[in-house]
């Protein structure tokens, strides 16, 4: 990685460290330009295989920044992370420049803090040259009242940079409309200038909470213009906001609202039954668009029903809806969960009542014959009791219950209480394991999901704080469906979060990562340490273990119980050493993480506390 920096009024900081694979990470400051290479000495995605360089800057809350990376080398792409969630994008962009290849990611900082940003190729290993910069945008035009605009109207506009901005820089213009619960509204937004996308929403307070969007749905004029059925949920005032799908579009357009008729109530079936039907082009649309045949059922509370559809002619899809209310409200979908592109829908359902079937194609045009049959089916036989501290072993076989999705799987319940922290071990000599937990009552929800946290070859450990006191289900299930096999499950009590621990700067912690410690969202174990500082204090926390790699993180506990990261370092002193920079932004107590970098590492290690020379 070569890299030349020149800022036009800041200076930039000093390398600092990823929090990822072993790799340097440079520091820039809003209002840098950084010249670079991606080279063969850069690393690559293991999974994708492109090749990347990353980036740390920090922002305020609420400043308006626009990133671009050039090249001439190789299609740029740009995206944005979390430093303490890095596996999670919060923002990437392809070719926003509207300039060929190169990129330009526009964004709004929701926090104070660190940012780290990935320059990478779009695919592949090959790299090359570019040139890289980060500015501080103005702030958006105040955003005017919405142009109200009637069921049955039309209106033509035009997006210009005089038109308030989304928070990722795209211009829009909005409209209000009026509807009734059930309402269904017609929204056409056609465009030559640029690709439009239609979105529509309610405002709370200034924020706008979308509902839906189209981009170049069915029933658009071609493949750009845009066409969406909107359904509303209840009385009020929506707002449909005009978008181009380029940050950079712009230009005129017309939008039209249009009374939709309601949706048919479908054909009756009724459990036991099996019909023939065939999708063609006259048959009519969902709200989506999407060629659809709808059809009626009437259920009673606690029914598990099974509902396949199969066709040769094209890849099935199924929905159900609840009809509590006269509005539709989507309750589970499947795509494959039969053979092949067939699918196949579980649901116990939740109510008496009237439920819809949308049977269709998973593409929108999908047309040829197909058959649809529901069925019941027993209801999930009560979970196995699993106490804390017990093993138990049992197996996967075929009379075993199956899950929508075709596995196999047993079901353990237990109670606990709110912020306990659960371990669960399964292993198998016969197949690769699974781990899920799920609230119980109802249809299994999973929370959270695991296949070789043990780090023991394909067995799982799944470590969960519970979110309320209660009954919960686990499952036991095989990777790969159509496996069987003998396995053990095992229940253990980790209590409840450790406290933190304090520590002075200027001093030395000694201590032991063991599977009892506190467990970091992606399964890692860490130690925590409270410390107080002031503003402007300059620390450098070191980390250091020959048993594990290590990984620092700073930051704060928040009222709702939740960690708002600040900083963080992976390999920063060395290959598996930690060492992070950090400035206190206000004087207040704060946290430290000592932990490692890969889920279930335990050993011995020293964390020491100075201040920056």
């Amino acid at each position: 990685m070569r890299r030349s920096i020149s800022i036009a009024t800041v200076s930039v900081l000093a390398l600092m460290a990823v929090a990822g694979p072993a790799m340097a990470q440079e520091a820039i400051r809003i209002g840098a330009s950084v010249t670079g290479a991606l080279t063969e000495t850069d690393p690559v995605a293991p999974e994708e295989g492109y090749r990347y360089d990353h980036y740390r800057f920090t922002a305020r809350s609420g400043q308006r920044l626009e990133i671009t990376m050039r090249s001439e080398a190789f299609d740029a792409y740009l995206a944005l992370y979390d430093p303490a969630a890095a596996e999670d994008e919060l923002r990437a962009d392809d070719d926003g420049l509207g300039e060929g290849t190169d990129s330009r990611l526009r964004f709004t900082a929701d926090r104070d803090g660190d940012y780290l940003l990935r320059a990478r190729t779009l695919s592949g290993p090959d790299g090359g040259a570019y040139t890289l910069s980060i500015s501080e945008r103005p702030a958006a035009v105040r955003a005017p009242r919405p142009t109200a605009i009637r069921v049955g109207q039309s209106r033509s506009g035009e997006l210009t940079a005089r038109d308030p901005e989304t928070d990722e820089g795209a211009y829009y213009d909005a409209y209000s409309f009026r509807a009734r619960p059930g309402d269904r509204v017609g929204i056409r937004l056609t465009a030559t200038d640029f690709d439009p996308v239609v979105r529509v929403g309610r405002m709370d307070g200034t924020t706008f909470s979308e509902l839906a969007q189209n981009d170049d749905g069915p029933g658009a004029d071609d493949g750009l213009n845009s066409y969406l059925v909107f359904t509303a949920p209840d009385d009020g005032t929506y707002v449909v906001r005009v978008t181009p799908l380029m940050e950079t579009g712009a230009g005129a357009y017309e939008l039209s609202l249009s009374e939709v008729p309601a949706m048919a109530p479908g054909e009756p079936i009724a459990v036991g039954d099996t019909v023939a039907g065939e999708l063609v082009g006259t048959d009519g649309t969902n709200d989506a668009g999407q060629i659809t045949d709808g059809f009626r059922l009437t259920g009673r509370a606690g029914q598990r029903v099974q509902i396949d559809m199969a066709s040769a002619d094209f890849d099935t899809f199924l929905e159900l809806f609840s009809l509590e209310g006269g509005v539709p409200t989507s309750l589970r979908t499947d795509d494959d969960g039969g053979e092949g592109t067939d699918s196949r829908l579980t649901f116990t359902l939740p109510a008496d009542g009237e439920y819809r079937i949308e049977a269709r194609g998973f593409t929108a045009d999908a047309t040829g014959a197909y058959s649809l049959s529901v069925s019941e089916i027993a209801p999930e036989a009560p979970p196995e009791s699993l106490a804390f501290g017990a093993t138990v072993e049992g197996a996967i076989d075929d009379e075993d219950p199956r899950d929508g999705d075709g596995f196999g799987y047993d079901s353990y319940g237990f109670s606990g209480t709110e912020g306990q922290r659960v371990q669960v071990i399964m292993r198998s000599g016969d197949f690769d394991t699974v781990l899920q937990i799920s609230a119980a009552g109802g249809e299994f929800t999973t929370l959270a999901e695991d296949d070789d946290g043990l780090g023991e070859g394909t067995d799982s450990r799944l470590n969960f704080t519970l979110p309320e006191t209660g009954d919960y289900v686990l499952r036991a299930r095989p990777f790969a469906a159509d496996t069987s096999g003998l396995y053990s499950i095992e229940l253990i009590d980790r209590g409840p979060q450790p406290v933190a621990g304090s520590v002075l700067i200027g001093a030395t912690a000694r201590g032991t990562l063991t599977d009892n410690d506190a467990t970091a969202d992606d399964g890692s174990f860490y130690d925590a340490y409270a410390i107080h500082v002031k503003e402007g204090d300059k620390l450098v926390i070191t980390m250091v273990s020959n048993e594990f790699d290590s990984f620092l993180i700073i930051g704060q506990d928040k009222d709702d119980g939740s960690f708002e990261a600040l900083g963080s370092d992976d390999d920063g002193l060395s290959d598996t050493h930690a060492k992070l920079e950090w400035t206190a932004p206000s004087e207040g107590t704060y946290v430290i993480r000592a932990g490692s970098y890969g889920q279930a590492q335990t050993g011995a290690y020293a964390m020491t506390v100075d201040r920056q020379p």
